[in-house]
């Protein structure tokens, strides 16, 4: 049931932010802002919520996790809140201060550290890639629904739906409150324990992350506005098969882990995905740029679970919350540089910019990854050998 739960809260917020991803770069230019204003406040956002992060996990361990989930689903609803009803540009780049934008990734932000700790304690050893394959799975299909339905709204409405993002908010902050006790942390709980492991993957993750704030989702979606005239009814249709092609991959992920190992598995799915980002600017309309980009993301987010499969075996239960937290902060601190960069060049007509420096430097850390990682396994994989 807790399992149950925990995905049914990871689907809402997916859903959620689904269609801010689409809608949030429209709103803030419906509401007075300029590209770089709207940039600044995507970087904030995902600064923010990476950060959070680190809160969330201490407060895990002072507080448990359940009331810490509850709190984060209040912050998301306070978000709604604000994008629904301010008007004035310091309160709409204070609308990113909470992190709950759902700009980019629905696995960046406070929620992530607590529930994926919690989800690498519930499945044994030997299911944990694929259990990490199903978390990333719900949320990619939820996330979908969320793209599709922002296909029914017009760009003078968009206030109507993060109202409704307010509503899901507060259905999150209830979820929590009907698990089991048995989903807290073993033991005395330490927040922080033994990072030296976790330092070099880390800085890995932070470069990885500065190439894909450059092409976050509510960049790639504001891009598409500018460059070709798309609209909502456009963008809410693509960027949920988008999501459906990210799901369908999550649940192939696990399958590819258990078969060739995590770091393979992260590192031969990546790499073709980001050439296919740098061709992105190339294309000559909208059609072609949209297979390009569907392309890229049937592939680009196979590494996700198997990331956060390899994280939370790099370390002990009790300090599981912790390493996913502090890998967050640093992929989000970096991701955070990329939109407000992307937003100066969107609006200064250097349209191939945010994919060129995205797609570099991503493969650049593809390589450095798979040169430092390939011969070390995660410890489920070496338990699970014969």
């Amino acid at each position: 049931m807790d399992r149950r739960l925990l995905l049914a809260a990871r689907g809402l917020r997916a859903f959620g932010f689904g269609f801010s991803a689409v809608l949030i770069g429209i709103h803030l230019e419906r509401r007075g802002l300029p590209a770089g204003l709207i940039g600044l406040t995507l970087g904030i956002g995902l600064a923010t919520a990476s950060l959070s992060g680190l809160v969330a996990a201490w407060a895990a361990a002072r507080f448990g996790r359940r009331a810490t989930l509850a709190a984060c689903g209040l912050l998301m609803a306070v978000t709604g809140l604000d994008l629904a009803l301010a008007s004035s540009p310091v309160l709409l780049v204070l609308a990113g201060v909470p992190g709950m934008l759902g700009a980019a990734s629905i696995d960046l932000g406070p929620f992530a550290a607590v529930e994926q700790a919690m989800l690498a304690e519930a499945a044994p050893a030997k299911d944990r890639n694929t259990a990490f394959g199903r978390y990333s799975f719900t949320g990619g299909l939820l996330n979908a629904a969320g793209g599709m339905s922002a296909a029914f709204v017009s760009a003078q409405a968009t206030a109507g739906y993060f109202a409704a993002y307010a509503v899901i908010g507060a259905a999150t902050a209830v979820i929590p409150l009907f698990l089991s006790r048995s989903v807290e942390a073993p033991g005395a709980g330490m927040a922080f324990g033994r990072f030296r492991p976790l330092a070099a993957l880390a800085a890995l993750f932070a470069l990885d992350s500065l190439g894909g704030g450059f092409v976050a989702n509510a960049v790639i979606a504001y891009w598409l506005h500018v460059r070709f005239g798309a609209q909502t009814t456009f963008l809410g249709p693509a960027f949920a098969v988008i999501a459906l092609l990210q799901a369908a991959s999550y649940e192939v992920s696990g399958r590819l882990a258990n078969r060739f190992g995590l770091i393979n598995t992260m590192v031969f799915t990546h790499l073709p995905s980001n050439v296919l980002l740098i061709l992105v600017p190339f294309a000559p309309n909208l059609g072609v740029a949209v297979a390009l980009l569907f392309a890229r993301f049937a592939l680009s987010q196979m590494d996700v679970p198997a990331r956060q499969a390899y994280v939370v075996s790099l370390v002990p239960p009790g300090e599981r919350a912790g390493a996913v937290a502090m890998t967050g902060a640093v992929r989000g601190v970096a991701q955070s540089i990329g939109p407000t960069l992307a937003g100066l060049a969107i609006g200064a007509a250097s349209f191939g910019v945010p994919f060129f420096a995205g797609g570099g430097v991503k493969i650049v850390y593809d390589i450095a990854l798979y040169a430092g990682f390939r011969n070390r396994p995660a410890e489920h994989e070496v338990a699970s050998r014969p």
